[in-house]
Order: C-alpha cells, then structure tokens, then sequence
C-alpha cells in the first residue's frame, strides 16, 4: 500500500471560487497527488501527496506557475480538530480515568482530558481520522451522558450599545455645564478687552479701572472674596467633575493600580488639580475678604470632559458599527444540519439531525429548499439554484449541479440538494471572514500601538514638566519678584509677595497640565 502523507500550502493572490477551482483541478491532474482542498478565505490548500512521486516543494512551485503565490507551512498543526465536551454522568475520579483512557486509545485522538469538577472533557482529534460525532459515541458506549458545549452565538462580546451609551451621557452632562461657562469666559474676555482700549484712550489710573472692573455684573462679589463669575463657574463645574468625568475616575484608578499612566490618569489630574486648586483659592479669598477676585480654572474641566467623552463616544460608535456587521454574519450560520447514510446507488438509508459543530469532513448533508447550507461542501447529487449574495454580493441566484462548490450561510432555492462536506466548523468561509473581522477589530494599528506606547511616557513627562514648572516659577519669584509681577497682572497689593508667587507658580504648572490634556494624541 502507497503512503499518503498530508501538507499545508498557503496560497495567496486568489480572489473567487473560480481561482479554488482552477488551482483544484490543475493539481488533481499531476501525478502522486492523491486530493487536494483549498480555503479562499483562509489562504490555504491542503495537499494529500504520495512522497515517492513529489515533494511539499514541488507542491507550492506547481501551484505558483498557475499564477499564485504558494510557500509551504511549517506547521501542520492547523489541521487538529479541539472538540469541548459536557459529560454527565461520572461519581469519580476512576470514571475520569476511564474515559481518558479509551479515547486515547481510539485512533485519531491526540489529546484528552477530562475534568471531574467541571464536568467537562476537551478533547483534541485528527479530522481526517475520527470526527466529533465518533468520540462522543465513544464515550456514550462507555454509558456517560455527553453534549456539546453551547457556544455563545449572540455574539453578545460585540456589543458595544452600553458604552455608546454611557461615553453619550457623559458628553451631554459635559456639554451642558460646559455652554454657559464658556458664555461667562467669552463675555470677561470682551469685557476685559473694551476696559483695556477704555484704558489707554482715557489713560485712566488704576483705581479707577479696578472700580471699573468690580462694576460688571459678573465681578460683583456676593461675599467679600467670592465674585458671581466664580461662584456661577464653580455651580457649573461641580456636576461635571462628578458625573461628566465619573467614567475617566474609574479608569485611571484601575491605570494606576497596574503602575501605569495613561490619557485617563492625565485627564483625572489635570481637571482635579484645577478644580482643587480654584476651590482653595476661593476658600482662601473669601478668607482674606480679598477686594480683587483671584484667578481660577473653573472652566477647565467642563471643556476638558467636553472634547474628551466626546473623542470616547465618536470611538465607541464606529466601533459598534463593525460589531454590528459581525454579530450579522454570526447570525447568518445554520444551527443545524441533516445528516444523510447513503448506501449502494446513493439509495437513502437514514438521516438525523445533528449540531452544525458535529459535521464531520466527508459527511454527506442533505439541503432542504429555502435551507441554508450548514458547511462548505460539494454537490453529489441534486440541481438547485443557489442565493450566495452573502458571501459574494451576486444578487442572481447560482445554478449549482453535482461537481459544484457550496458555501456555509447561502440560502437553498428550489430543489433539494446533497452535499459532501469539504470544510466544517472553523474552517468554513463565514467563519473564516467572522474570524477576520474579529482580528481586524482586536489588533491594533502599528501607529496606534506607537501613539499607546508614547502616552505611556508621555503622562509621567508632561506631570513632571508641570511640577518643574511649579518649582521654577517659585524658585524664579523669591530670586527677582519683578519678573513675576510683569507677567501676573492683576494681583492686589493687599496680598504678600510670596503668595503671589505661588500662585502664579501654580497657575503657570496647571496651564501646563491642561494645555496637555486634549492633546491630539489622546483625541486621536
């Protein structure tokens, strides 16, 4: 008897089923090629060889003068079946041994093993030697309960309505606040601006603009220290900090349990710092019964969370979109399956109804019309026309006659088919694509894994820049205060030189932190 040995090429550069089919045909034809199976979605053939004709080698050139790209794979390994069980049944753990045993010793079992307390079995096989359905009977023979283990078909991981929703509300309550401390910012700006050019047409002493000043509405202080403008911006700011940024708390307490620093941690300290910082400082106002309103950064974070949960939803939103585009294809597999026994003369002997997971390669599935294909197979016998618009977006139905290729997912029209199973489970087109789409969506980018890896230097940089900062501009004020008092205008004499310099350090660190904030490397 000739030996026939197994190897995979991957094929790249097909497009369609006819590529499959030519490549097919072409390799049937060479001698010492005893079969050959090709995946377009997955890019590869499996060649069944007689290695006294031909070698792997030959294999991949044969197949690269058809016109493809062909490297032979190292690793076979792909071609193992994994096969999760439930088995009811054991008391112990000799039962265990029991079933562990005699599947290893049934031909095409590679690997067993079984749990007592899970109740569970897994189970690794070779599809071309044994199949699914032969090891569960297998362990049905030795009187144990067994069933599949129930895959998640919602496709429920993919879902991602709740963080829309959620990043959605954290946005809204941002924006909401945001809008009228941004009125009461731009209105100080025009204000100041008009006294500025009042200033220096009347050349008006500073007394008189300060009067000036305290006489607009939004400086009038409701206590001594406390003006309207501030008190209305901390009013505003307070519901953002808690609700807007209450998604940005959870997420960089959980950065920083796992020592590292991303844009959540930034955005948390930058919008704390300035909001504690405003906070005190008006505290320290109100305490001091100041005549001149301090400077705060009460309009900070609700500008800050605005841009941020708004960059979060956008993401999440174009996200759910390819999700939902998968969780469709999911939804488009059969469940089930008919299989048939034929005997001599394609006469029917029998057919039972089995889970999509437990067709096995060669079974031969019989195809109801209006059914969907449960695998990827062959027609034996049988005309129909075939609707394949899922896979290939053809609107016409396709004629399919024994000889011809089936895809998993399309839709039986009018006459009943049987196919001969050529891929199942992982291997089927639909899922081939689901698994492609998943990939696409798991990794990352190489840019983003740079920009990922950049923030992660980036927060403790830009942290550390701002406290160089705070320790410059003190260490700058106690050397020569004339420079600080050039660039911090507006401070009241009634207050001591070192206070002003540090707060003016203060304000000067923070600008740096929150500058920092919607840098476009977050955003993005």
């Amino acid at each position: 008897s000739k030996t026939i040995s197994k190897c995979y090429v991957q094929v790249t550069g097909m497009t369609c089923a006819s590529c499959v089919a030519n490549i097919e045909r072409n390799l049937r034809r060479e001698d010492g090629i005893h079969s050959i199976l090709v995946a377009l979605m997955a890019g590869k053939a499996e060649v069944r060889y007689n290695p006294a004709v031909i070698h792997p080698a030959a294999i991949a050139e044969l197949i690269r003068e058809l016109g493809f790209g062909a490297t032979v794979m190292e690793d076979c390994g792909e071609g193992d079946g994994v096969l999760e069980l439930v088995v009811r049944g054991m008391t112990c753990a000799s039962c265990v041994h029991k079933i562990e045993s005699t599947l290893m010793k049934t031909s095409g079992v590679l690997y067993c093993s079984v749990a007592l307390a899970t109740n569970k079995a897994h189970i690794k096989y070779d599809p071309e030697a044994i199949g699914p359905r032969d090891v569960i009977q297998v362990i049905k023979d030795l009187g144990f309960m067994t069933s599949l283990v129930k895959k998640d078909r919602s496709a429920s991981h993919l879902d991602h309505k709740q963080e829309i929703r959620q990043w959605k509300r954290s946005f809204v309550v941002s924006l909401v606040f945001c809008i009228p401390v941004m009125g009461l910012m731009i209105y100080m700006m025009v204000m100041d601006s008009q006294l500025s050019d009042a200033h220096a047409r009347h050349n008006m002493s500073r007394e008189e603009t300060e009067t000036l000043h305290s006489s607009m509405v939004l400086e009038y202080q409701l206590l001594p220290g406390l003006s309207v403008m501030n008190f209305l911006s901390f009013l505003f700011c307070v519901p953002v900090q808690v609700f807007g940024g209450w998604h940005f708390y959870i997420q960089a307490s959980r950065a920083l349990k796992h020592n590292t620093a991303n844009m959540d941690v930034l955005v948390v300290l930058a919008t704390s710092i300035a909001f504690l910082y405003s906070f005190i400082i008006l505290l320290v106002a109100m305490a001091e019964r100041a005549k001149v309103n301090p400077v705060t950064f009460f309009d900070t974070p609700p500008m800050l969370f605005v841009f941020i949960s708004l960059g979060r939803w956008l993401e999440h939103v174009a996200k759910g979109k390819t999700s939902e585009a998968l969780a469709r294809l999911i939804s488009l597999q059969a469940t089930e399956a008919t299989i048939v026994t034929l005997g001599p003369d394609n006469v029917l002997l029998s057919e039972e109804q089995v889970d999509v997971e437990l067709v096995q390669r060669g079974d031969i599935v019989k195809v109801v019309p209006g059914g969907k294909f449960p695998v990827d197979g062959r027609v034996i016998e049988g005309h129909s026309m075939v609707d394949e618009s899922l896979i290939t977006g053809e609107a016409m139905p396709v004629t399919k006659k024994p000889g011809n290729t089936v895809i998993a997912g399309s839709i039986n029209q009018n006459g009943s088919l049987l196919i001969s199973a050529t891929h199942v489970g992982a291997d089927t087109t639909l899922s081939q694509i689901v698994k492609l789409v998943e990939e696409a969506q798991t990794s990352k980018a190489p840019i983003q894994q740079f920009a990922d890896k950049l923030s992660g230097y980036f927060v403790p940089f830009i942290v550390a820049v701002s406290v160089v900062t705070l320790l410059a501009w003190i260490i700058i004020g106690f050397v020569d205060f004339e420079i600080v008092e050039k660039y911090f205008l507006g401070y009241s004499k009634s207050i001591s030189a070192a206070e002003v310099i540090i707060r003016f350090a203060f304000q000067a660190s923070i600008t740096v932190l929150c500058i920092a904030c919607p840098c476009s490397l977050g955003l993005a």
